[in-house]
């Protein structure tokens, strides 16, 4: 996860809220540089810079937490524990949030005059101490630009400041701020000013799911599995056009009578045997790639045994499923070399293309859609990522993206059994 922001906060003892007003949100944000060398930074906020209310449980950095927020282009928001969302209205202006602890429950709420309020959710942190920490943080992600985030930072003028249950003086503290390479100069660091009954708070950093900071992924062990798919697709063609070329004329061999039939069988057959080549590959490289980065010290994001063998297993059925949609394109085109320009093109490019960060949609209408059953790191909504398979896009859930190439496969075949009974109900055609 990631947990970096500026926190203005009071220790809160027992039950207790804290009430505030977002009144103004400004930012600043690295674009592309214009002249080489000199940092272009503009006045703008990124669309999930946040600014809004905390509880957590202590500043020690992936403890559990709930948080009310206005966000930069995505209304208001209440997040808790990292990888949950829960949106609210659809304001960007002036706010008034509101958050209340009782037990172990916070409730998030939301107004526009700070009179009638609307609830937003409500979250249980399990095992939350008597004693907690509770104030107004803003923190904003990196600017996203050319496969890369930038700098990016928030400023929040909060006023109408009330807490119930907390009335001490105000705490300061940069979580989760990165020193540089003196060990004593905050990087890119917050800050608060006091105006009247105001706080302006300053924040850089994101409160949240870390989806490539937080280490190597286990997919990206796969990362040349399209490369790997291409041995297979040529050899399912082959498969085909070699048992194609020597079989005799259909009117001498009983079995010809059921072309679909035969077909269906070398489908079975081929997808068998590309399964077991996928799952002994994947089974090697993701559990052996794993094993030799955590032993040179790499960070790899957690993942569970269950997802572990989805990646692995899915692959292998992403493999199969590949070679028999190849299969059902040499049926259909009747030309080796044809059918394995066409699966490459349709399976092996978009995803080359999606890799690089081009035309990433493809994911979503090809065949290459299957890859998204590789993904060990979920697709989170309020997390912005590079569109590229590298930073985590997949525009597909696992489990739809190898629907759609499964579709694929079963459209080819399909329409490869369909023709062939056509063929076989006209009889057969001139000795060749």
């Amino acid at each position: 996860m990631r947990d970096k922001y500026y926190f203005v906060h009071q220790p809160l003892q027992g039950n207790g809220s804290i009430t505030a007003r977002v009144s103004d949100m400004t930012g600043q944000i690295r674009l592309p540089d214009v002249v080489p060398g000199v940092r272009n930074v503009k006045e703008g906020v990124v669309p999930w810079a946040k600014a809004g209310l905390l509880v957590r449980q202590s500043l020690t950095q992936g403890t559990p937490y709930a948080a009310v927020m206005l966000t930069g282009a995505h209304g208001v928001r209440m997040q808790y524990n990292y990888i949950h969302d829960v949106p609210g209205g659809p304001h960007n202006g002036p706010q008034w949030l509101r958050l209340t602890r009782s037990g172990d429950t916070v409730t998030g709420y939301e107004s526009d005059d700070g009179k009638t309020w609307a609830e937003i959710g409500t979250v249980t942190l399990t095992g939350l101490p008597e004693t907690v920490e509770i104030g107004l943080f803003a923190t904003s992600p990196g600017a996203l630009w050319e496969m890369a985030k930038a700098f990016s930072a928030t400023t929040a003028t909060f006023d109408q400041i009330s807490l119930r249950g907390a009335n001490g003086p105000w705490r300061r503290d940069d979580v989760g701020v990165v020193m540089e390479s003196d060990g004593k100069t905050p990087h890119h660091p917050g800050g608060v000013v006091e105006s009247g009954d105001q706080l302006i708070v300053t924040g850089g950093g994101d409160i949240g799911p870390a989806t490539v900071e937080g280490g190597v992924r286990a997919d990206l062990m796969l990362i040349g599995g399209a490369l790997g798919l291409i041995p297979v697709l040529v050899a399912a063609v082959t498969f085909f056009t070699a048992e194609h070329r020597r079989e005799p004329a259909r009117s001498s061999l009983p079995v010809a009578r059921h072309p679909a039939r035969v077909l269906a069988a070398k489908a079975v057959v081929v997808g068998a045997v590309a399964f077991v080549a996928g799952l002994v590959s994947s089974g090697v490289v993701v559990p052996v790639g794993l094993a030799l980065l955590r032993a040179h010290q790499n960070p790899i994001q957690p993942i569970t045994l269950g997802t572990e063998l989805r990646v692995i297993v899915g692959y292998a059925a992403l493999t199969a499923t590949a070679a028999v949609l190849a299969l059902g394109l040499a049926a259909l085109v009747k030309r080796g070399i044809v059918a394995i320009g066409l699966a490459i093109t349709l399976i092996v490019v978009p995803y080359l293309l999606a890799t690089a960060g081009l035309v990433p949609w493809l994911l979503m209408i090809t065949p290459a859609a299957g890859f998204a059953i590789t993904q060990s790191v979920p697709t989170f909504a309020h997390v912005d990522v590079i569109s590229s398979l590298l930073g985590l896009y997949y525009p597909l859930p696992p489990w739809a993206g190898l629907a759609v190439t499964c579709g694929y496969a079963a459209l080819a075949l399909g329409a490869a059994i369909a023709v062939q009974r056509g063929a076989a109900r006209r009889g057969p055609g001139p000795d060749r």
